[in-house]
């Protein structure tokens, strides 16, 4: 019984956080016909992992922490730690996802500049613009190739460019990608013969862009490892403390439990602070 109520308590007090540890976004309707409220499916896009719903996300979460809460409560028998343990296991995969996602966009980040150039010398060729974005299937960066292959195939039984290039928008979700589809789609629309021109620019704005985000993550990344060490270390030596039978009978009692309660509010906070602090600002998509 006292499980229950403390996983109830901790369900509790992330869905009060909620709104500070997960920032509302804009709605955005899929064309799957769902609604991204709090961009779960666009995060899990952007690590890698468009198969997984979004609830099936939740779901798997919910039950890696109802696991570990019960994991620790038989180990350690301090239903507060159990607590805090469970509400940590809970918030672990979307930390994991999160960083997968963050690692991608960093990846990406390094070829985008070379996705350009093969679009100006495409574009150079002669290719039209459906075609010179085909051929980033089998010339491009390797981790950018099975999104402009999906491109192809629908393009070739579409013939719908703008409709094609929305869907290449989504598998992407990468705002460096929708800055270059955008321009893509206003020269196929509009027309013009300053496409290469404008295309080159991007190009070196993005080297520059990439060259400078790499040096300020790289003397920030101290801060980083500082907030994690910081938040970490406390709940390691309270660990320790719980395996003895009079440290968990303390942790037990009224004071212990919102010691420890105070405690995990305390820790995510100061994480998220060290974390907004430490962090460069991620680029918005504004044509998604």
């Amino acid at each position: 019984m006292s499980i229950a109520i403390g996983l109830l308590l901790g369900a509790g007090l992330v869905l009060a956080a909620s709104p500070w540890l997960w920032p509302r976004r804009t709605v955005r309707a899929l064309r799957s016909g769902e609604t991204d409220a709090f961009g779960v499916k666009e995060l899990l896009v952007q690590a890698g992992l468009p198969t997984i719903s979004p609830a099936t996300f939740a779901a798997g979460a919910a039950l890696v922490g109802i696991a570990v809460a019960a994991l620790t409560f038989a180990l350690l028998p301090v239903a507060a730690l159990a607590l805090a343990a469970g509400t940590a296991a809970t918030a672990a995969p979307v930390l994991i996802v999160t960083w997968r996602a963050r690692r991608r966009r960093l990846a990406l980040r390094m070829v985008w500049p070379d996705v350009v150039d093969q679009l100006v010398s495409a574009v150079r060729s002669g290719l039209a613009l459906p075609d010179g974005l085909a051929t980033l299937s089998r010339s491009g960066p390797a981790a950018t190739r099975e999104p402009f292959r999906q491109f192809e195939a629908e393009y070739r039984l579409t013939g719908n460019f703008s409709l094609c290039l929305d869907d290449l928008k989504t598998r992407l979700a990468d705002p460096v990608a929708d800055r270059i589809l955008e321009t893509l789609r206003m020269s196929r629309e509009v027309g013009g013969s300053e496409l290469t021109t404008v295309l080159r620019n991007l190009s070196a704005y993005l080297r520059q862009e990439a060259a400078m985000r790499a040096e300020l993550e790289a003397r920030q990344s101290w801060v980083m490892n500082a907030a994690k060490l910081g938040v970490a270390a406390p709940w390691v030596v309270l660990l320790l403390l719980a395996t003895r039978p009079e440290a968990a009978a303390a942790y037990n009692s009224s004071g212990g439990v919102a010691l420890i309660i105070g405690g995990l509010v305390v820790s995510i906070a100061a994480y998220r602070v060290m974390i907004g602090i430490g962090r460069l600002p991620e680029e918005r998509r504004w044509f998604a």
